[in-house]
């Protein structure tokens, strides 16, 4: 690796330290502190994470404008404002969300410019090692900003907010001395898109491929959207059922299987077909979702090992194929990718409260996760059917939203 890209992934772990010493404890913040009601923190937090995640196709657009170094700065810039006005934000409810929205921002301008730098120049042999290392690095970061924080964040949270805010002025200083590069993913993989094109179009005409034409947007949607269920009701279903340290036990397993995993099978995943690996990530997915279902502690550790296999997969290859079948700058792909990634947690928090509330109800929370599992089969199945009969149409000359003949 080059100067620029060790840094690149040591800012990353630092950016996810910082971030995660405060967000996770953002819901204890609003509700807590501040006395709002948990259907408006949930909507605050909602939104923000939409924000987050769908805003890379604007960190992209801005990228295309200015460049990627330019890019990162400004959203360090926002992030870092942000981080420091939760200070005066502890006594403002008001100035406290919006700082939560201006941090959402910043890392919304910055992940799509800071991939699209790592993998700049790289041919396509060497970008599953680099995508695969920047999301370990992420992934450290998230699992130790949370333990990190904990003494800080209710006891001297202003002091907490200034370390982090200082952290990211000093990281973002240094994004200043990085030299400049173009993203060149329209000129440097133009061919290898076309080839990537060519062979999905004659695989979906023979009926064998997974997906055939229909974008890696869409099961990024998919594999985010399944993947958010274990996110968000983990803890709601394990806890009562095991402890509070069984679960941070399972949490930082999850964490550290993932950081050493991602990147030892970085390149097998990259010459797995892409048909493969859906189906062994959705496998896993829905394997590990109907796992949780037995409950206890066996039940809960090896689900979450087989989730993490799914999102070790799916993630990955995603960005991968996303790559490889577009001529467009990489910072667009990856913008792309993150709003994808965004409109799956968005789904999946707006189905899967009900969904466990209507579980709850009943007393069979298990079968939550087995309706989840369901989910996790059938509906990349159906994207699959869905796009083999556009293919048909296409290849027949019949409009792809023909109706067909009584």
């Amino acid at each position: 690796m080059t100067g620029p890209q060790l840094f690149l992934l040591g800012g990353s772990f630092l950016i996810t330290l910082g971030s995660f010493a405060v967000l996770p404890y953002m819901s204890v913040l609003l509700h807590d502190r501040f006395g709002l009601g948990l259907g408006v923190v949930g909507a605050v937090l909602a939104v923000a994470s939409l924000v987050q995640f769908s805003g890379g196709v604007v960190g992209a657009a801005l990228a295309a404008r200015i460049g990627l170094r330019a890019t990162m700065l400004v959203a360090f810039a926002v992030r870092t404002a942000g981080f420091a006005a939760f200070v005066p934000g502890l006594t403002r409810p008001v100035v406290a969300v919006t700082a939560l929205f201006l941090v959402s921002c910043g890392a919304a301008l910055y992940l799509p410019a800071n991939k699209a730098y790592l993998v700049a120049g790289c041919g396509r042999e060497r970008r599953p090692g680099l995508l695969a290392a920047s999301g370990s690095a992420f992934n450290a970061g998230i699992a130790l900003g949370p333990p990190a924080a904990a003494p800080f964040v209710l006891t001297s949270p202003a002091g907490l907010f200034t370390g982090v805010a200082v952290l990211f002025a000093l990281v973002g200083a240094g994004h200043a001395l990085l030299p400049s590069v173009a993203d060149e993913g329209a000129e440097g993989d133009a061919e290898g898109a076309e080839a990537a094109v060519k062979g999905a179009d004659a695989a979906a005409e023979s009926g064998a491929a997974a997906g055939g034409r229909l974008p890696p947007f869409a099961f990024t949607v998919l594999a985010v959207y399944v993947f958010m269920f274990f996110q968000h009701y983990l803890a709601l279903y394990a806890v009562p059922r095991t402890s509070t340290a069984f679960y941070g036990t399972v949490l930082m397993g999850y964490a550290i299987l993932l950081v050493v995993a991602q990147p030892l099978f970085a390149r097998r995943l990259a010459a797995l077909p892409y048909a493969a690996a859906l189906r062994l990530g959705f496998g896993a997915m829905a394997a590990g979702t109907a796992v949780l279902a037995l409950g206890g502690r066996a039940g809960i550790a090896v689900g979450a090992v087989l989730l993490c296999l799914g999102e070790i997969v799916l993630f990955l290859k995603n960005d991968l194929e996303a790559l490889a079948r577009s001529a467009a700058p990489s910072a667009t792909v990856f913008g792309r990718q993150r709003l994808a990634a965004g409109l799956g947690a968005f789904a999946a928090a707006v189905v899967g409260g009900q969904l466990y509330g209507v579980a709850e109800r009943a007393s069979a929370v298990p079968v939550f996760w087995l309706v989840v599992s369901a989910q996790a089969l059938l509906l990349p199945a159906l994207l699959v059917v869905y796009a083999g009969r556009a293919a048909r149409r296409r290849a027949s000359g019949e409009p792809v939203t023909a109706r067909r003949p009584r």
